[in-house]
């Protein structure tokens, strides 16, 4: 006879690893160009101005700014009306928008042949 009880094999003693999803900036905070805002699972919140939207739907930075969320009416495919969060990036400098938007170039007049 056995003296120990036969021990029953665990199915569920593994864990991921935490994935650290959740809003990284909040509004009125500083953003650089190419900083992560937030971070979840489908679009749950949608991208504004300024901000771009990765393969893994985390929302990022464009340019540099400041962070406002807000909400927009979007209309499902059912035809329900819902209200969406929606995120962006004011850029401060009116100047600075300006300024990075590329001058218009002269057209280049090309030199005609001599007869």
């Amino acid at each position: 006879m056995a003296h120990r009880k036969a021990g029953g094999s665990a199915k569920n003693l593994t864990d991921s690893k935490p994935k650290y999803l959740g809003t990284k900036l909040y509004a009125g905070e500083k953003a650089q160009a190419g900083s992560v805002i937030v971070r979840q699972r489908g679009t749950v919140i949608l991208p504004g101005k300024n901000v771009g939207l990765g393969r893994d739907h985390t929302i990022y930075a464009l340019k540099d700014g400041i962070v406002k969320f807000g909400t927009k009416r979007k209309t499902n495919f059912n035809g329900k009306i819902a209200e969406k969060k929606i995120v962006h990036v004011i850029i401060k400098d009116a100047k600075a928008a300006k300024a990075e938007k590329p001058a218009k170039k002269a057209p280049v007049k090309k030199p005609t042949k001599a007869k």
